[in-house]
């Protein structure tokens, strides 16, 4: 198979070095410098070195796999950009392919090699481009309470009587929504039955924009819910109307409906037989529904580096796959009328084919269980065809596949772990066969050896083998763990060693002998067994996460994902010298990384909201929420490396009071309707109380004796830094003249004031709207911190013009786009594009 893949691109690559015979060794010019043309002590130019193992790698069939290389890496180039680039660039596509078979033909192989790399690289990103015009995912603008219509897709459960729905959007009212979103994700707390697959919904929902990164250069999960078509997600206010109906939709969305209820109604049964977290457990196995799965032990699976189990990753999928197959496949040599009739091997692969695809239909179509699926796929095919199954260019006709119909996959973490760990599992077992083949002699002599000996031998290599996997799938994900999550578990391998054999052994069989009893109703015992070591993997899971072996790593620098990544795959795909080129570029990854670790961390820590900071003094976190978000202030903590969490202090004393104004005579009819629109405005206040506002802002400022902040409930928070700068969190926008004239900088979400007079700098939420998370650091020279054009400002945003970012420059009162950071936000922001 890898010589036929070669066959069909030998017309763009360097034909003659595709023969089978040994490669022909032609020396490139010497263009180094002297002092690198020296290798190993013999003399031999550094150029011919690398021309020399460049042949090598092409003689024996590695180019294939470099095209899904060069394909994502043109889709990553294309999507990280801040603007789309000029349509010209795909232009010059047709030119690069003649100057390709030009360069060819006149025998240049390597010159034509690497215009083709540039070819596919353009290609890369033409694909990202078209995936990108296709989408047009509206994406909601500001956070807005309307009551919508719609059609219930899907659901999954999402905890105790909590669910998840999908729903398309179809008309949306007080308010009207004047750019609505297609589809919106609702969260709906009830102890009634959930609601049906393809009914009408109609209720009142909380929505909200899908958040941005937590801090600057972190997760945008705006990118992937542009992708993903959801514009919104929110909750449900009260109860919703729910009608069954049929919906006028393709045949398409029928079958994916129809799939979709299916995936409900199993995860259903399993959480029905199995109770508490190995229900959801088990579900999430069989379905990929994770969210019924409890905080506390999705945590301690994280923290133990166990959380790769509740996906439907390659591990999954091959257990299953290989479970059936040998299953069946033993199960037919029993009877050896039919072993000798029939291609066994071959039936026994279109067995495991049908059940993965099934497998793969009720898992959700999440891109690791795409990923899983349709490597599965084609190993189990190239046995049908009498190939190798298990080798790289399957993984990289599986990447090609996804690139092609999800290009924005790759830049997720989900993609880029779940191919680094496949392909290095599968360059290690490469290596493993070619050390077994030549070692075939001693193979034999052991089978002569006695049983017991053989039994404790198979033990052996099954410990040995659960080792090095688990040892191999940590140490290739290593690096994308580190870039994308900031963290890494140093005991992950005691706990997958501890996790492995009952998820082998005992997890997946019963799983698979359950499903296959479902339609008969006895897969009850099965699911309970399955249950039963689920209990044990969570005991692990808690135990290992009890040890605390997290490192933090912090923010990594912009190269470091890219040099780690090429190194990576030279190690994994290459298998000449080239190998310690990877290596090269991995040393240079850890170098820049650590280099540019001389920037101090920043002082102050402001959430995209605005609702959430953290001031950051000696290691410690002074925030200003007595229960931060765990969610965010998790990586807040991981990217920071924050020890100790100081809550605020909160008192009522100093609050001031405005004076009582009588209440306004209102209808019964108008009282009845009140809660269905916003609720109704504060008084303005009087001068006497923006005075006494004043007086008890500047108390609080001068009578501060310890750090952090102090709050007043809705009203404002207040801290002084240790540059004697004064903040002020304000929840009451009213208060936002006597704010300005006290504090050196305010954040008020809610005003709609763009600026302070009194020259304290104002961040607003329509500013962090356009600038996203924020992180501020003030000047360490003493007398020097008061100076404002020395405060040094890092946005999280620097352009909205990309798609997935032109709803945080729409303004639903003008209806128009409006993207300028105001002035005295746009002179602090350093190496953001300010």
């Amino acid at each position: 198979m890898e010589r036929e893949q070669e066959r069909a691109l030998a017309p763009f690559f360097a034909d003659p070095l595709l023969s089978s015979g040994p490669p022909r060794r032609r020396a490139l010019p010497a263009r180094l410098p002297a002092g690198l043309a020296v290798l190993g002590g013999r003399g031999e130019p550094l150029s011919s070195v690398f021309s020399r193992a460049i042949q090598d790698e092409v003689a024996h069939g590695r180019l294939f796999l470099l095209v899904p290389v060069l394909l994502g890496a043109g889709i990553v180039a294309w999507l990280s950009l801040p603007q789309d680039p000029p349509p010209a660039l795909f232009g010059l596509l047709v030119p690069l392919l003649a100057v390709r078979i030009v360069l060819g033909a006149s025998g240049q192989r390597l010159a034509a090699s690497a215009v083709m790399a540039v070819v596919l690289f353009i290609t890369g990103m033409a694909l990202a481009a078209l995936e990108t015009r296709f989408s047009q995912t509206v994406l909601l603008d500001s956070a807005v309470t309307t009551q919508i219509k719609g059609l219930i897709e899907r659901r999954e459960a999402a905890g105790d009587n909590r669910w998840r729905y999908i729903i398309r959007v179809e008309a949306t009212e007080k308010p009207k929504l004047a750019r609505p979103v297609e589809r919106v994700a609702i969260s709906v707390r009830s102890a009634a039955a959930p609601f049906a697959s393809g009914a009408r919904f109609a209720g009142r929902v909380r929505l909200s924009p899908p958040s941005g990164p937590a801090l600057p250069g972190l997760t945008d999960f705006g990118f992937s819910s542009f992708f993903d078509g959801i514009g919104a997600i929110g909750y449900l206010y009260g109860k919703a109307e729910v009608s069954a109906a049929k919906p006028d939709l393709g045949a398409m969305d029928h079958l994916k409906m129809a799939v979709f209820a299916l995936r409900g109604m199993i995860g259903d049964r399993i959480r029905a037989t199995v109770p508490g977290d190995a229900g959801a457990f088990a579900a999430a196995i069989v379905t990929d529904e994770r969210r019924a799965i409890s905080r506390e032990t999705l945590e301690a699976l994280r923290l133990s580096g166990l959380a790769h189990i509740v996906a439907i990753s390659g591990l999954n999928m091959a257990l299953a796959a290989g479970i059936c197959f040998v299953g069946l496949r033993t199960g037919l040599a029993l009877f050896p009328r039919i072993a000798h009739a029939l291609p066994i091997k071959k039936i026994a692969a279109a067995g495991a084919l049908l059940l993965v695809s099934f497998y793969y239909l009720i898992s959700g179509f999440g891109v690791s269980a795409e990923r899983a699926y349709v490597m599965m796929a084609i190993m189990l095919l190239a046995v049908l065809a009498d190939r190798p199954s298990i080798s790289l260019h399957n993984l990289a006709l599986a990447a090609l596949f996804i690139l092609i119909k999800s290009p924005s996959a790759v830049m997720g973490p989900s993609f880029q772990m779940s191919f680094a760990a496949t392909a290095a599992l599968v360059a290690g077992y490469t290596a493993w066969t070619s050390r077994e083949r030549e070692n075939g002699a001693g193979r034999a002599a052991m089978r002569a050896q006695p049983l017991i000996w053989s039994g404790a031998k198979w033990v052996w290599l099954l410990l040995a083998g659960t080792f090095f996997t688990s040892l191999i799938g940590g140490a290739s994900t290593a690096i994308f763990t580190i870039a994308h999550f900031h963290q890494l578990t140093t005991y992950g391998l005691v706990a997958n060693l501890a996790a492995m054999p009952l998820i082998s052994f005992v997890i997946m069989p019963a799983a698979l002998a359950g499903m296959i009893a479902m339609p008969f109703g006895l897969d009850a015992p099965f699911f309970a067994v399955m249950g039963l070591a689920l209990e044990w993997v969570i005991r692990i899971a808690h135990t290992v996460a009890a040890w605390n072996g997290e490192v933090s790593f912090g923010v990594k620098h912009a190269l470091f994902l890219p040099l780690a990544s090429a190194g990576f795959i030279l190690i994994v795909l290459s298998r000449t010298a080239l190998r310690l080129l990877g290596v090269v570029l991995i040393a240079m990854a850890l170098l820049v990384d650590w280099l540019g670790q001389t920037q101090r961390i920043p002082d102050l820590l402001i959430s995209e909201d605005g609702t959430l900071l953290a001031l950051l003094q000696d290691d410690k976190a002074y925030v200003n929420r007595p229960r931060p978000s765990d969610f965010l202030y998790r990586q807040w903590q991981s990217v920071h490396g924050i020890g100790e969490t100081i809550p605020p202090q909160t008192s009522t004393a100093a609050r001031p009071e405005p004076e009582e104004a009588p209440e306004p005579a209102v209808s019964t009819a108008a009282k009845a309707t009140a809660t269905d629109g916003p609720p109704p405005r504060r008084p303005p206040l009087t001068d006497a109380e923006l005075r006494s506002a004043r007086q008890a802002f500047a108390r609080q400022f001068s009578a501060r004796t310890s750090r952090g902040f102090h709050c007043v409930p809705s009203l404002a928070c207040t801290a002084v830094t240790q540059h004697h700068i004064r903040i002020m969190v304000l929840q009451d926008s009213r208060y936002i003249g006597p704010a300005c004239d006290e504090a050196d900088l305010v954040i008020a979400a809610s005003t709609r004031l763009t600026a302070c007079r009194s020259g304290a700098l104002l961040i607003t939420g329509e500013h962090l709207r356009r600038t996203g998370a924020l992180q501020l650091s003030f000047p360490e020279a003493p007398g020097a911190s008061h100076d404002q054009t020395a405060w040094v400002l890092t946005t999280s945003f620097t352009d909205e013009s990309r798609p997935w970012h032109q709803h945080r420059a729409y303004s639903w009162r003008t209806g128009r786009n409006d993207n300028q950071v105001p002035p005295h936000l746009a002179r602090l922001i350093s190496g953001n594009g300010g």
